[in-house]
């Protein structure tokens, strides 16, 4: 006996999961669009009724403020305001992202060290510092080390090629060209030590030398700076004391070493943690390979498992920069002109506060996302890849 075939039946709409999950989402868009626009809408009628621009024309009218440690002019427009705002965040992030970094490892393998006194206070120093707000650290640094511990401008610190007061901290700088050109220099040495580090692994594989890549690489890094120096004009100023201000190098103004000091105290007690944790991530046997290939401590932590720890730590490092970067927006509390600082003034001197600050977190999106890019390129080249 043959069974008549079940034809199949089709799940109504109604109870099809698939149909309810994308009505669902699509509900909760259209939701989301319609608050938007109803605040919106109320932003345009309360801006009309008061008579406040929704536009960027504010940019073109005159700043009405000066900068710290710049020469920009009061009657300059906002938007170079903005733009001497936007370079000084990205001169506090660069140099507290390097800063932060280095003290971040050297705190982190302190942690792992087999030196109980080494051990304790690298571990003091990180559960003391997260712990603490940041803000506290940044007015500490103004209040408590700039005013409190650098001596008046009469009694400064000269020690020939560093004047520090609490007026500032003036260190060597370049004469006899420009910062851009000064920067193609740095990349063409980069450049050529990368070249020197691939010969010598190139002689290394063919010969079975050591390749010794860093130390040829370096070297051929400083010989570049120092040929393109001379070949280019450059020359040094030194800091000296002169009355009641210092004379040659670059002053660094006190909001600046201020916040550079809390962003790099408190982002490497975060980033120690990250690198102790890759440390520990990698396995014994790496290390017990290493010993018994008689390499150094010193060796077996820079050739071996740094390599390997920092592929597990670059993600996590790479939010750690995106918070220095936001982080510095607290220099506004200190009087460090950056993008959050210069966008208050503005707003303070009558430029529309809704059109000021979203520019601005615009901005802000910006930088943070080109350092996505770099971090996740760093992750990509660092990553394993499997056969």
């Amino acid at each position: 006996m043959v069974s008549a075939p079940v034809s199949a039946t089709r799940v109504p709409i109604w109870r099809n999961v698939r149909v309810l999950q994308w009505i669902f989402q699509l509900l909760v868009l259209l939701f989301a669009v319609l608050v938007l626009a109803w605040l919106w809408g109320n932003y345009q009628t309360n801006s009309e009724r008061l008579n406040i621009p929704t536009d960027l024309g504010y940019l073109d009218n005159p700043a009405a403020f000066e900068i710290t440690g710049n020469s920009m002019s009061q009657n300059a427009p906002v938007r170079t305001a903005l733009y001497e705002g936007f370079l000084n965040t990205l001169r506090i992030s660069v140099a507290g992202i390097i800063a932060a970094t280095l003290l971040g490892t050297i705190v982190g393998i302190a942690r792992l060290s087999q030196n109980w006194l080494v051990s304790k206070i690298a571990t003091v120093y990180v559960e003391a510092v997260r712990n603490v707000p940041l803000a506290i650290f940044v007015v500490a640094g103004l209040s408590a080390i700039v005013f409190g511990v650098l001596p008046n401008i009469q009694e400064a610190w000269d020690l020939g090629f560093l004047v520090a007061s609490n007026r500032g901290i003036a260190v060597p700088w370049f004469e006899g060209g420009t910062g851009g050109g000064l920067l193609l220099l740095g990349l063409a040495a980069a450049a050529v030590a990368w070249g020197v580090a691939r010969w010598r692994r190139s002689v290394s594989e063919r010969t079975g030398e050591p390749p010794r890549s860093g130390l040829f690489a370096g070297g051929a890094f400083v010989v570049a700076m120092i040929v393109g120096w001379f070949a280019l004009g450059y020359s040094a100023t030194l800091p000296n004391v002169d009355g009641r201000r210092t004379a040659g190098g670059i002053r660094v103004d006190p909001s600046f070493f201020a916040l550079f000091f809390a962003l790099v105290v408190y982002t490497a007690s975060h980033i120690a943690e990250i690198v102790r944790g890759s440390i520990q991530s990698v396995p014994k046997g790496q290390g017990e390979a290493a010993s018994a290939l008689a390499l150094s401590g010193f060796q077996r932590m820079i050739n071996v498992i740094l390599p390997q720890a920092f592929r597990v730590a670059i993600p996590p490092l790479g939010n750690q920069y995106l918070n220095l970067i936001k982080n510095s927006s607290l220099g506004a509390a200190i009087g460090y002109y950056d993008l959050t600082l210069v966008t208050q003034t503005t707003v303070g001197n009558g430029s529309p506060a809704i059109p000021a600050f979203a520019l601005t977190m615009v901005i802000y999106i910006g930088i943070s996302l080109f350092t996505s890019v770099f971090v996740n390129i760093a992750n990509r080249r660092l990553a394993l890849v499997e056969r």
